[in-house]
């Protein structure tokens, strides 16, 4: 069984437990036999790299998915538990093809999958389109020879990797908690983290798919208090926060104060540019307007896309980027195969305080200038009707552009209104230079999106 509803702008979600599913173990083996048809996966690659997250249906509906590759005559190479960056990962160091089985920060009842191409290229948006239709069209006839299947542990080659991009000798010990919120955090921190010398404080390092603790979505406040909490509890120096598959990371400083992911970004932007002058940086456009500046300032050139991973993997291969970062905590680097990693973002982040002799909110201050509201999300019944209020009462108050959903630009000012990717949400992010200002466009646009 397979919904239309569980393919997205960039990957695959949808509930596969409950009373009704939206996607079974016969709709996966659908996906993984049609998969083989749309990357021509017969004549392009010698094997398909298969991972899976802690979720309760990853070990069944991964098994269902592989079966219908293997039924196809392709190869499966099985990295069995993963994060998602640990397949970007084994897509680049064996140059194949790759599925996760993950639904991210999605609720326990969700599962869905990830795709790239070899290298960890994205595969493009028309190719899940295809991939839909021929998933819920006539199943192929199978090969006469069906694929092997065979395991391989890169655990330890992904910590080396990361591990190599990032000079952290001669910095000073750190106190971090790290919270990986049940999530396959609790299965790359060791390898990484663990062989650092750093005082490590873990909180729900088990992997488990119900999620016990907090839901793994860091954009949600709610699911950062506990690691706010032990920052001050345990006096120290900063946080992380994972999601479900551990490709986003959030950083919270020594006071319990999260620092927005475009601080992040410009900090790892600008040391990257002080290791390579003149280089791209990629932002999306809900990125803070701080991002462009700072990237210019040390001479560096910008380049916007919409928001998602698949678009933004897209820009940082077309022009070569150094890196990039988008305002939910995805971090990209062109060392990584221009794929997003939250565990180099937070490598990254340790080397830059570990060096600077001061507390974490002294350090981001030089890389934060407006007020951002934040990610603000509101079930509306008509998604394009709303936007268009929305665009009618700023009429005349700034500079307009459908990029990526509704974007109203001031002098110092902007907001945006754009409808989720994944969830049935419209997604309002507002930022000014003045927290009152931002305040106010937050507060009036809530009222129209919500009227």
């Amino acid at each position: 069984m397979i919904t239309s509803t569980i393919f997205k702008a960039n990957d695959i979600r949808g509930i596969t437990e409950g009373a009704e599913p939206e996607w079974d173990e016969d709709g996966a083996y659908a996906i993984g036999s049609a998969l083989v048809d749309v990357l021509d996966l017969t004549r392009s690659a010698s094997a398909l790299v298969v991972g899976r997250d802690m979720r309760i249906s990853g070990p069944r509906m991964s098994a269902a998915f592989a079966e219908g590759v293997l039924s196809r005559g392709v190869d499966i190479i099985d990295i069995g538990l993963a994060s998602t960056d640990e397949l970007w990962f084994a897509s680049g160091r064996l140059d194949l093809p790759g599925a996760m089985f993950t639904a991210s920060h999605n609720p326990a009842a969700y599962n869905g999958l990830k795709f790239c191409l070899a290298g960890a290229r994205p595969i493009a948006p028309e190719q899940l389109v295809e991939l839909a239709e021929r998933a819920g069209g006539p199943r192929p006839e199978p090969a006469t020879t069906p694929g092997v299947r065979r395991e391989q542990d890169l655990l330890p080659a992904y910590a080396e990797h990361l591990l190599s991009l990032v000079d952290l000798t001669g910095i000073r010990r750190l106190t971090v908690v790290a919270d990986a919120g049940n999530g396959m955090a609790g299965h790359t921190l060791p390898a990484v983290l663990g062989t650092l010398d750093l005082e490590l404080v873990g909180l729900y390092t088990d992997p488990d798919g119900t999620f016990p603790n907090h839901q793994p979505n860091p954009l949600e406040p709610e699911n950062l208090v506990d690691a706010q909490a032990a920052v001050v509890e345990h006096g120290a120096d900063l946080a992380l926060v994972f999601d479900g598959d551990a490709d986003r990371c959030f950083v919270i400083d020594e006071r319990g104060e999260v620092v927005a992911p475009s601080t992040v970004t410009a900090m790892i932007a600008a040391a990257e540019l002080a290791r390579e002058p003149g280089a791209t940086v990629v932002c999306n456009k809900i990125t803070s307007w701080s991002v462009p500046e700072i990237v210019r300032e040390r001479g560096g050139e910008v380049v916007v896309t919409r928001v998602g991973h698949t678009f933004v993997k897209a820009a940082m291969a077309e022009h070569g980027a150094i890196f990039g970062g988008e305002h939910s905590a995805h971090y990209y680097f062109r060392d990584f195969w221009g794929a997003d990693t939250g565990m180099l973002a937070a490598l990254h982040v340790l080397a830059l305080l570990g060096r600077s002799g001061r507390p974490l909110s002294e350090l981001t201050t030089e890389f934060t200038r407006y007020a951002p509201s934040g990610e603000l999300n509101s079930t509306v019944p008509d998604a394009p009707a709303t936007m268009a209020r929305v665009e009618a009462a700023f009429a005349g108050r700034g500079s307009v552009d459908h990029v990526d959903g509704l974007t109203v630009s001031g002098p110092d000012w902007w907001v945006n209104v754009r409808a989720s990717n994944t969830e049935p949400l419209l997604r309002l992010n507002v930022e000014a230079k003045d927290p009152a200002q931002m305040a106010r466009l937050r507060e009036e646009v809530l009222a129209l999106i919500r009227a």
